[in-house]
C-alpha cells in the first residue's frame, strides 16, 4: 500500500476513535457510491454526522486547504445518496478533521459543523 494511503487510514482511525470516545456511534466508514466517498458516517443523538478526514504528514501543509467547493459538493451529494438509500429521517451535520504529522508527532483538529450544503449546486 502506498505511503499516502497508510497516512490516510491512520488519520481516519484517529478521527473514528475520537468520535467513539465522545459518544458517537460509527455507522459507516469509507462508504462509496460511484466515484463519491464518505470517510466516516456517525450518529449522536438524532444527528447524522458526515465526517471528512484530511491527513498530511508534512507539517508545512494545511490539510483543510484541500476542502474546496468541488469537494464540498461531492461530500453533500454522497451524503444525500446515503440518507436516501438508508431512508434516514435525521438531521445531518458536516464535520471536518485535520490531522497533520506522524503518529509520534502530530496535530489534531476537529471542526464540527464545518460547512452547510450550498442552496444551489452547479455542474
Amino acid at each position: 500500500m502506498a505511503r499516502h494511503n497508510d497516512t490516510g487510514h491512520w488519520g481516519e482511525d484517529m478521527a473514528a476513535d475520537y468520535l467513539t470516545e465522545h459518544g458517537y456511534a460509527i455507522v459507516a466508514r469509507n462508504w462509496r457510491i460511484g466515484k463519491l466517498e464518505l470517510d466516516i458516517v456517525a450518529m449522536k443523538d438524532d444527528t447524522l454526522v458526515i465526517a471528512e478526514v484530511k491527513t498530511r504528514n508534512n507539517k508545512e501543509d494545511d490539510p483543510l486547504e484541500s476542502i474546496d467547493n468541488k469537494k464540498i459538493l461531492n461530500i453533500v451529494h454522497a451524503a444525500d445518496a446515503f440518507v436516501k438509500q438508508n431512508e434516514l429521517p435525521h438531521s445531518v451535520r458536516f464535520d471536518l478533521f485535520a490531522i497533520n504529522g506522524t503518529p509520534d508527532d502530530y496535530t489534531f483538529e476537529h471542526v464540527p459543523d464545518a460547512f452547510y450544503p450550498p442552496l444551489k449546486t452547479y455542474n
